[in-house]
């Protein structure tokens, strides 16, 4: 009874970006089986699968293969997809399930031949003798003209939309929607706030470098921490001359930009050299000239 409803359910045809989009999580699952696999022997040596991982790799896809095609005639990503596998070589256009033939072939094409393709150079790696040199030759040639076939697949896949891989076409089996599908509706608003974040940040990566920061930066302080009653006097400079202006250290060399404050030599030297238009952080003065200080500091002022 089962059966004859099976046979009932009508072929539905899968879109191209499905059969993609179901190809790309099949690869994502295996990489997580294997992330997840791998972090159980953190704790061991290191390297301690890597004479056995393509074996341990075939294993796990075979549990996969267990309970996916073998099991529900669809892999993980084609049942979040609700797409399944048809027995393309029946002659009616109702659905079919696949045969154990093809399931056990599909385990031979997928694991086995990727389990003898990383197995292979290490098999005969080691065999100097002219025979074992040209087995490895002819599963190399064997290996890039499978690789061929597979591309020239995929362009036949974009033109008619059937057998996504090379394995689909050899066994004869066709990807199909279990069930009808609805009108599919996409939002955009995601990807429109992503696209106009991307824009702004675009935006500031080529604002920034076109504004001078410190200056600006300057400017504001002298501002927010205005300076009254200077004078141009001795006495005035003398009070302002225990420390550098920009590093607020003992001036070192210092000197003067026409105002009531002083700065080490290469302080002043290498901000001016930077920026043409600098002004003093303390009281916003523009550089007129750099002159030395014309009388010496004594370390004694500071006590």
């Amino acid at each position: 009874m089962a059966s004859s409803i099976g046979n009932e359910k009508s072929v539905n045809p899968v879109l191209r970006i499905s059969q993609l989009d179901a190809l790309e999580l099949n690869k994502a699952l295996e990489q997580l089986v294997w992330s997840q696999f791998t972090s159980c022997f953190h704790g061991f040596k290191p390297g301690v699968l890597a004479h056995f991982e393509p074996e341990v790799k075939a294993f796990l896809c075979l549990i996969l293969w267990k309970f996916t095609i073998y099991s529900k005639n669809a892999t993980v990503g084609q049942a979040i997809l609700n797409i399944q596998y048809k027995n393309n070589l029946s002659q009616t256009e109702k659905y079919q399930p696949l045969s154990k033939h093809q399931k056990l072939w599909y385990l031979i094409f997928t694991v086995g031949g990727r389990w003898l393709e990383e197995r292979c150079y290490d098999l005969f790696s080691n065999c100097q003798q002219q025979s074992f040199c040209k087995i490895k030759s002819y599963i190399s040639f064997g290996s890039g003209l499978l690789k061929l076939c597979g591309l020239v697949n995929f362009l036949v896949f974009l033109r008619n939309g059937t057998f996504a891989t090379l394995t689909e076409r050899i066994l004869g089996i066709r990807s199909v929607f279990c069930k009808p599908q609805s009108v599919r509706q996409v939002g955009f608003e995601y990807m429109n706030r992503e696209l106009l974040w991307h824009g702004f940040a675009e935006f500031l990566i080529y604002l920034l470098p076109l504004i001078n920061v410190q200056k600006l930066k300057l400017k504001i302080s002298s501002w927010c921490m205005p300076v009254a009653g200077l004078s141009n006097s001795e006495n005035t400079l003398a009070a302002h001359c225990r420390e550098c202006s920009l590093c607020g250290e003992w001036p070192t060399m210092p000197h003067t930009i026409g105002c009531p404050h002083v700065f080490c030599y290469y302080c002043i030297k290498s901000n001016f050299l930077f920026d043409m238009y600098f002004t003093c952080p303390k009281c916003g003065s523009e550089v007129h000239s750099l002159q030395p200080l014309k009388y010496k500091i004594e370390m004694t002022e500071l006590h």
